[in-house]
C-alpha cells in the first residue's frame, strides 16, 4: 500500500492507530466477558470444591470467590495504571505488555482443565493489569502520533474499540455461541487473539516521534517516524514544535507523580484531568453495565439479555457519532451535552422504576431512559476524559498525569462495582438520583473550569495553563526576549467559561 496523505491521514497512521486500539478492544472484551457465563463458572467452582473437599461449597464462600473473580480485574488495573509513567518510557512498551495478556488469557482458558479457580482469579488479575496499562499507553501513543486537527477524532477510537470489545463479549457469551458449559473456557481464552494480531502488526508501526525525540534524543529516527506517519518529506514544522516542547522540558526537572502534586503549575490541569475521570466512572454507567440484565428484569422484560446487547450496540453506535463530532463541536461542548443528557435520563429512569408497579408501560420508558443514558455517555463522558488528559500536559508530566488519572478511573470502577448492589438494595429505584446529583456537579465543574483544547498543539495548551491567571493562580513569565516574541505571535490561549472576554 502507498502512504499518500488524505487530509493528514496516511496508511501508516491508520495501521498504527488500529494496531494500538486492539489493546483497547481486548480491555473492553474482558470487561464484558465475565457477566454472561456467571452461573456456569459458579457451577465449575462448586465442582472443583466438591472434588477437593468431598462437600458442596457454601453459598457465602461461592459468592466471595465469584466477587473476587470479578473485582480482581479492577484491582489489577488499579495497580498497573500507576506504573504507566514508568512503563511508557520502555521501548515498545505495548508489545511487552502483551505478555500479561497471553499469560492471563492462558490461565483463564485452562482453569476448567486444571480444576482450579485460583487459575481463573490469577488470570483475571493479570488481564486487569494488562488493561490498566492499556488505558494509559494507548491514548498516550495515539495522541502523540496524531496530527493536531485529528487528535480528538483518533483519540475517540480508544473508547470505540473498548465498547466494541464489550459488545463482542456480550454476543459471544450467548448460550447459543460460547456461553455454554462446554465452551466457556474458549470464551475467556479468546482474549489472546487481539494480542496475537497486535504482535504481528506492531513491527510495521513507527514509534511515537515525540517519544523518540523528546525522551530518547533520537532526532533522525523521530524525523523518519514523522515522515512515515504524515506522508510528507518536509516535517520541519512538526519537528520545530517538538524542539520547542523539548526546550521547555529541559528547563524543568523530570516530573514524577509526587512532583506532579507538589508543583503549582500542574495543579489546575491535574484537577481537571482527575475530575473528568471521576465524571466518567461516577456517572453511573458502570452500574448500568454491571447490572443491566437485572435492571431490565426489574423493568419487566422477558429477554433482558438481548436488551443488554442492544444497549451495547447503542454504546458503540454513539461512540462513532462522537468520533465525527469531537473536532467540530469541541471536547468541552460534547462533554457538557453528555453530562446533561445523562442527568435527565437518570431522573426519568428513577421515575419509571418508581411507578413501574402501577403503570406497566413504564417498563418501556425505563428501557428508553437506559438507552438514552448510554447514548449520552458515549457522546462525551465516555471517550473524552481518556484523551483530553494527554492533551492537557506536555511530554514531561504527561506519563505521570496519565498514571494518576488512570489510577483514579480504575479505583472508581472498583468502588462502583463493589458498592452499587448495596446502594441499590438500600435506596431502591432512587439510587440513580445519587448519580443525577453527581452528574450535576460534574456539569457545573466542566462549565466553569474545563477549557476547550480543540485545534491546539500540546505546547499551546501547556503554555495557556502557565500564563492564564484564571486557570491557574500563577503566571510564568517568558525568560528571554525570544520567548516573549514567540508568546506574542502565538494564537491567543483558550479560555474556560469563567474567562470568556466581554
Amino acid at each position: 500500500l502507498g502512504n499518500q496523505s488524505v487530509s493528514g491521514i496516511t496508511s501508516t497512521l491508520v495501521l498504527s492507530v488500529f494496531t494500538a486500539v486492539l489493546g483497547s478492544l481486548q480491555c473492553g472484551y474482558n470487561i464484558g466477558v465475565i457477566n454472561a457465563p456467571q452461573k456456569i463458572i459458579e457451577q465449575n467452582y462448586n465442582a472443583t470444591w466438591l472434588a477437593r473437599h468431598n462437600a458442596s461449597i457454601e453459598l457465602s464462600t461461592l459468592t466471595t470467590l465469584w466477587s473476587l473473580s470479578v473485582a480482581i480485574f479492577s484491582i489489577g488495573g488499579m495497580i498497573s495504571s500507576f506504573l504507566v509513567g514508568v512503563v511508557s518510557e520502555w521501548k515498545r512498551a505495548m508489545i511487552i505488555n502483551n505478555a500479561l495478556a497471553f499469560l492471563g488469557g492462558a490461565l483463564m482458558g485452562l482453569a476448567k482443565l486444571g480444576c482450579s479457580y485460583e487459575m481463573m482469579i490469577l488470570g483475571r488479575f493479570l488481564i486487569g493489569a494488562y488493561s490498566g496499562l492499556v488505558s494509559g499507553l494507548v491514548p498516550m501513543y495515539v495522541g502523540e502520533i496524531s496530527p493536531t486537527h485529528l487528535r480528538g477524532a483518533l483519540g475517540t477510537l480508544h473508547q470505540l474499540a473498548l465498547v466494541i470489545g464489550i459488545l463482542i463479549a456480550q454476543v459471544f457469551g450467548l448460550d447459543s455461541l460460547l456461553g455454554s458449559p462446554e465452551l466457556w473456557p474458549l470464551l475467556l481464552g479468546l482474549t489472546v487473539a487481539p494480542s496475537a494480531l497486535q504482535l504481528v502488526l506492531f513491527p510495521f508501526c513507527p514509534e511515537s516521534p515525540r517519544y523518540l525525540y523528546i525522551i530518547r534524543n533520537k532526532e533522525s529516527k523521530a524525523k523518519e517516524s514523522l515522515k512515515r506517519l504524515t506522508g510528507c518529506s518536509d516535517v520541519s514544522e512538526a519537528l520545530t514544535e517538538m524542539k520547542e516542547e523539548k526546550r521547555r522540558m529541559d528547563m524543568e526537572r523530570k516530573v514524577s507523580i509526587t512532583q506532579l502534586f507538589r508543583c503549582r503549575i500542574y495543579r489546575q490541569p491535574l484537577l481537571i484531568a482527575v475530575v473528568l475521570q471521576l465524571s466518567q466512572q461516577l456517572s453511573g454507567i458502570n452500574a448500568i453495565f454491571y447490572y443491566s440484565t437485572s435492571i431490565f428484569e426489574s423493568a419487566g422484560l422477558e429477554q433482558p439479555v438481548f436488551a443488554t446487547i442492544g444497549a451495547g450496540a447503542i454504546n458503540a453506535a454513539f461512540t462513532v457519532v462522537s468520533l465525527f463530532l469531537v473536532e467540530r463541536a469541541g471536547r468541552r461542548t460534547l462533554h457538557l451535552v453528555g453530562l446533561a443528557g445523562m442527568m435527565v435520563c437518570a431522573v426519568v429512569m428513577t421515575a419509571a422504576l418508581v411507578y413501574l408497579d402501577r403503570v406497566p408501560a413504564m417498563s418501556y420508558i425505563s428501557m428508553v431512559a437506559i438507552f438514552g443514558f448510554v447514548a449520552f455517555f458515549e457522546i462525551g463522558p465516555g471517550p473524552i476524559p481518556w484523551f483530553i488528559v494527554a492533551e492537557l500536559f506536555s511530554q514531561g508530566p504527561r506519563p505521570a498525569a496519565m498514571a494518576v488519572a488512570g489510577g483514579c478511573n480504575w479505583t472508581c470502577n472498583f468502588i462502583i462495582g463493589m458498592a452499587f448492589q448495596s446502594m441499590a438494595d438500600a435506596c431502591g429505584p432512587y439510587v440513580f438520583l445519587i448519580f443525577a446529583a453527581l452528574l450535576l456537579g460534574f456539569f457545573l465543574f466542566t462549565y466553569f473550569k474545563v477549557p476547550e483544547t480543540r485545534g491546539r498543539t500540546f505546547d499551546q495548551i501547556a503554555a495557556a495553563f502557565r500564563r492564564t491567571p484564571s486557570l491557574l493562580d500563577h503566571e510564568v513569565k517568558p525568560s528571554t526576549e525570544l520567548d516573549l516574541a514567540k508568546e506574542n505571535t502565538r494564537s491567543p490561549p483558550f479560555v474556560s467559561a469563567g474567562t470568556l472576554p466581554t
